[in-house]
């Protein structure tokens, strides 16, 4: 009997660790992911006049680079670009919305995260 409770007990923590592990994974990517829509936000090459300024088609494209390189899959519909301030100090604001699954045995979970630049 007591083999029994502790294989059982083996299991369930197992699974608490699995599932922990994969819900951290999911919040580390997220904040890797705000990191990076911060930088690409910040336009550093344009800012100092280096580069020219970005479209917004060129901002979706640099989040969705680098989003794959934290392996969320986003398209451009998922990406939102809001510019503000004036020409010479130009304001960008960038979100992405997504979901990811975490899974556990039998059952699935969605979460639907959100990253932004502010």
């Amino acid at each position: 009997m007591k083999t029994i409770k502790m294989i059982l007990g083996l299991v369930v923590f197992a699974v608490v660790m699995s599932t922990g592990w994969q819900l951290a994974a999911c919040e580390l990517t997220n904040y890797e992911l705000r990191d990076d829509l911060k930088d690409v936000a910040a336009m550093g090459g344009s800012r100092i006049g280096l580069l020219a300024q970005s479209s917004d088609n060129d901002l979706r494209d640099a989040v969705i680079r680098r989003a794959a390189q934290h392996d969320v899959h986003l398209a451009a519909d998922q990406i939102l670009v809001e510019r503000s301030g004036t020409a010479e100090n130009p304001t960008i604001f960038l979100a992405a919305k997504y979901r990811t699954r975490v899974v556990m045995p039998g059952v699935a979970l969605i979460l639907h995260l959100k990253a932004t630049s502010r």
